[in-house]
């Protein structure tokens, strides 16, 4: 029997145990939504912008282990989508997304809502189609799933021309594919392997630096056995945040731009540094010729040959999945008995628990006005640490990466590469679709919150209960940070003048609305967010402390031992010793 290309899409989608589409109705899509109205497999969710649609896909497979799908129409509806495209691509995301196009008689000669979707959203995705025939359109949904999720994962676009969607054809899925000109890798070389063990006996000061595609390859538990194997410190970036509990005592925290202060001198003077699913962008090394000006020895592990060496040349590079090399690697290291050299590593835990004991993190709290960084330190102490997190981006982002101790990965939820403001709110509700009896919570500031605020609609059209933390400082904070250091304290077009009332606007959506303005009154607030009102999506405006700024820093062209440092730590000395031999205590 033959089906329509509409009924093709739906029935795949079915086929790949999807549960949600995220998604917008128009013309183009119309067979489309006709065909979800007749099924039953899964559910779709409606957003109230198409961004929206893209951003909660994308948390939706972060926090969990599925593929986001989003649904978009032709013309405006695929272009509001690049930017949630783009987030995805930039943190390498799997996710597939359908947009629907013009028929393909019109394509070309600019017909009402047409738009180039695969030319413009070439340079944001790991691949796109143009499907012109519907007997193409099923084996094209198998691909653009297997290309999501094998080697370094990224979105995929589909676009389906109207009347695809309408034209027959007979039915039929494939099992599996193969795709001749695409066979990413997943074993790592034997031989590299057996140099980075033999690199890794070597090393007196060793550090271990993981990123997001540790979290994206599933590799938490191997690399937890290889911290503990080494008894190595371990720091992550702000992707890679949860990969290791961020309560073990090997973990230094966060390292980069505001990474900390022991994170950051570690991955400056290590001896042997083993980065996993990393890229060392610039946010997490600055400049390359600072970083290298300290010599050290890289073993680089990515299933991506590409981010090898893209940066920082590297001394063993091992191209394969994260979790399979890292597998074969412990299994050397057991079989071998090879470990750091043992007077070397005690020393250089010393110089570690010398760089710890300031406390980087350390502010001055308030009895008067609420400062952000304790409402960060409430919420991990009310949630246990164990609530999906997701942000938007700005110093909130920053804080809650570096006080919020993530216990496990897909727990943290934010937009890295891109920086997308108006990620938080739909992204919260794709994480809590993926997990349903989860806590989330998502921190945004007063700037980012309005960018996609009327996702509150999507959120009580499908009872969603996340709980929204406000830290409402009344500026568009990070900038205003760089102004306040770079710019002479010249607050342009960063102060907010025109807020409006957050709680009475949540209520106006038909959620719970709160007000805090007391420090004493920050964590009943929450536990009554969590406790009482738990089956509710609630919005916590925190009015916070709006000189507050995020230290450390590492300013744009420095070295990450020339961090700006919070007060009390301005005198301290970030070069510990020279020719990496003599260590000293700075403290």
């Amino acid at each position: 029997m033959e089906i329509s290309g509409a009924e093709i899409i739906t029935r795949c989608l079915a086929e790949e145990g999807v549960e949600f589409v995220f998604g917008y109705p128009g013309g183009a899509v119309l067979e489309i939504y006709d065909a979800i109205f007749k099924q039953d497999k899964f559910k779709h969710v409606l957003v109230r912008h198409e961004q929206a649609a893209t951003h909660a896909a994308d948390a939706y497979s972060r926090s969990s282990n599925k593929v986001g799908v989003a649904l978009l129409t032709s013309g405006p509806g695929a272009t509001n989508g690049i930017t949630g495209i783009a987030t995805a691509y930039m943190d390498s995301i799997p996710m597939v997304v359908i947009s629907g196009q013009v028929g393909t008689p019109a394509i070309g000669l600019d017909a009402f809502q047409e738009v180039d979707m695969v030319g413009c959203s070439r340079p944001v995705v790991k691949h796109n189609f143009l499907v012109k025939d519907v007997r193409d359109l099923a084996v094209t949904i198998k691909k653009a799933f297997h290309i999501a999720t094998t080697g370094r994962p990224g979105p995929v676009v589909i676009d389906v021309p109207k009347d695809v969607t309408i034209n027959k054809t007979e039915f039929s899925y494939p099992a599996s594919i193969a795709i001749r000109s695409y066979n990413p890798p997943t074993k790592g070389h034997p031989g590299q392997i057996k140099k980075a063990v033999h690199l890794i006996g070597e090393a007196k000061r060793p550090l271990i630096y993981v990123g997001g595609g540790a979290v994206q390859g599933n590799a938490s538990q191997e690399v937890t056995e290889l911290v503990k194997l080494l008894n190595a410190p371990c720091s992550n970036t702000l992707m890679g945040l949860g990969i290791i509990d961020g309560t073990d005592p090997n973990f230094l925290g966060m390292l980069g731009m505001h990474g900390t202060f022991e994170a950051n001198l570690a991955m400056q003077y290590c001896d042997v540094l083993i980065a996993i699913g990393a890229r060392f962008d610039d946010r997490v090394i600055s400049v390359p010729n600072h970083f290298l000006a300290q010599p050290k020895k890289i073993i680089h592990i990515d299933v991506d040959p590409s981010s090898i060496a893209k940066r920082v040349k590297v001394d063993i590079p091992i191209v394969g999945d994260v979790k399979h090399v890292l597998t074969d690697l412990i299994a050397v290291l057991k079989e071998t008995g090879a470990r750091p050299n043992a007077e070397g590593l005690a020393d250089w835990w010393k110089q570690v628990e010398a760089w710890r004991k300031p406390d980087c993190l350390h502010y001055e709290k308030s009895a008067e006005i609420i400062k952000p960084q304790f409402v960060l330190e409430k919420l991990c102490k009310v949630t246990q640490g164990n609530a999906i997190v997701t942000s938007d981006v700005g110093q909130h982002q920053m804080w809650t990466a570096q006080y919020y101790k993530f216990r496990r990965p897909k727990q943290w939820i934010n937009s890295g590469g891109l920086g997308t403001m108006g990620f938080g709110l739909p992204a919260a509700i794709g994480a809590q679709l993926a997990n349903p009896d989860a806590q989330v919570a998502c921190i945004t500031g007063d700037g980012s919150i309005q960018m996609n605020i009327q996702e509150l609609s999507t959120a009580k059209q499908y009872h969603i209960p996340v709980k929204i933390i406000l830290l409402n400082n009344r500026y568009l904070g990070m900038v205003r940070q760089w102004q306040e250091l770079f710019y002479g304290n010249r607050y342009s077009e960063t102060y907010l003048e025109a807020l409006p009332n957050f709680e009475k606007l949540a209520e106006a959506y038909g959620h719970v609305g709160m007000r805090i303005e007391r420090p004493e009154d920050v964590e009943p607030a929450l536990r009554e967010a969590f406790t009482t009102h738990k089956d509710r999506c609630v919005l916590l405006n925190f009015i916070t402390d709006g000189t507050e700024n995020v230290f450390p820093m590492v300013q744009n062209g420095k070295g990450l031992n020339q961090m700006d440092l919070p007060a009390h730590m301005r005198n301290l000395q970030q070069t510990p010793f020279e020719n990496n031999r003599d260590y000293g205590n700075l403290c």
